[in-house]
């Protein structure tokens, strides 16, 4: 099975599935030098864990890494850093009716038909239990960018129709904690808990978006012809479960202006700037030195608790309904690992431009 790695430098691979013992991972390319704060990466894992609100699935997991190798005394050591996190909740039995069937809009009929076998139990190695190692290497990553000064964030900015007008340059950053759906205006947030709520009282899910701002990313971040930032950036961000949509800069709203009222003019401020960001902080591929913005769209969860026609191994037809925990939004939870694709990109077109060891 290919595709389980994701980098140049600084590369991350996955193992693990949703049911299985363990998820983990190995980064390689880390830079030795660079010190790792345990409580940092714990922290990032519980903003991405299950069980942490009543709007999230239930299962209960509590998402504790344990590093293997590459860290000697707090510090990298440049070696490849090896990572697990034990599986501690599962509950099979809750799949075992999946067994042979094939759940809409779901993995299953994709991994069977290409690989000719696959794990039913929660998706497998499809599993959204998969991006828990991506939200680790994502923290590793973070305290390499802090170094630079580098600062990520995102959050959501819209649940179904239940949209946040502010801009992302309106918002304070330090309100997104606040909530537990991660909007940062308390009364829209309210209001997307109540949908959330009222979703996952009739059996349904429903999706939306989340925005994330790269704030300091030095200019030059990024390679032509193929490896645009902005092309990694959308690659990351459309590898995680349930994202459909991707846009930075001024994205699809684009085609509603001319180029005159879009040009991002230059301008002499305390060094070379402009006037405008319409551009989302990437011109030709290459970051220039603003802010990084973009939107992710994700839809709503494919599990849902009500019944469902579809088909099973036979061709037969069959009624299908969920069991177990899921979410009914998946956004809350996917704000980690937004942030967390973004430092792995980031950190690792940065090692492009840098030597291998922390200064």
């Amino acid at each position: 099975m290919a595709g389980n790695s994701f980098g140049h430098i600084f590369k991350l691979s996955t193992f693990g599935e949703s049911h299985g013992e363990a998820v983990g991972g190995i980064i390689d390319g880390c830079p030795a030098g660079l010190k790792i704060d345990p409580d940092f990466v714990q922290q990032e894992l519980e903003r991405r864990k299950p069980g942490q609100s009543h709007i999230v699935t239930q299962r209960k997991e509590s998402d504790e890494v344990k590093f293997l190798s590459g860290i000697f005394e707090g510090v990298t050591t440049g070696a490849p850093i090896g990572f697990i996190i034990y599986n501690e909740n599962q509950k099979s039995k809750d799949y075992d009716h999946l067994k042979d069937a094939f759940r809409p809009s779901h993995a299953d009929f994709t991994y069977e038909e290409k690989y000719g076998h696959r794990d039913h139990r929660g998706g497998g190695r499809s599993s959204a239990r998969e991006t828990a190692s991506r939200v680790v290497a994502g923290a590793i990553a973070k305290l390499l960018l802090q170094q630079y000064k580098i600062r990520i964030f995102a959050y959501v900015s819209q649940v179904q129709n239940i949209k946040l007008t502010a801009l992302h340059t309106e918002i304070d950053p330090g309100n997104i904690e606040k909530n537990i759906v991660r909007c940062p205006d308390e009364r829209t947030a309210q209001q997307m808990i109540e949908l959330i709520e009222n979703i996952r009282k009739q059996g349904d899910t429903v999706g939306g978006t989340i925005t994330c701002v790269a704030q300091h990313v030095p200019v030059g971040l990024g390679e032509p012809v193929f490896d645009k930032l902005h092309a990694e950036l959308g690659k990351a961000m459309l590898s995680i479960n349930a994202v459909k949509g991707f846009e930075y800069g001024a994205g699809f709203n684009a085609i509603h202006h001319k180029g005159s009222e879009l040009n991002d003019v230059f301008e002499n401020r305390d060094g070379i700037r402009t006037k405008t960001n319409h551009s989302g902080g990437i011109q030709g591929g290459i970051s220039n030195g603003e802010d990084i913005y973009f939107n992710v769209a994700f839809k709503p969860v494919a599990t849902l608790m009500q019944k469902q026609q579809s088909i099973n191994k036979a061709g037969e037809e069959i009624v299908l309904e969920g069991r177990g925990r899921h979410d009914p939004c998946v956004l809350p939870r996917a704000v980690p690992i937004v942030e967390a694709m973004t430092a792995l990109v980031l950190a690792d077109y940065l090692l492009l431009n840098k030597n291998s060891k922390i200064a």
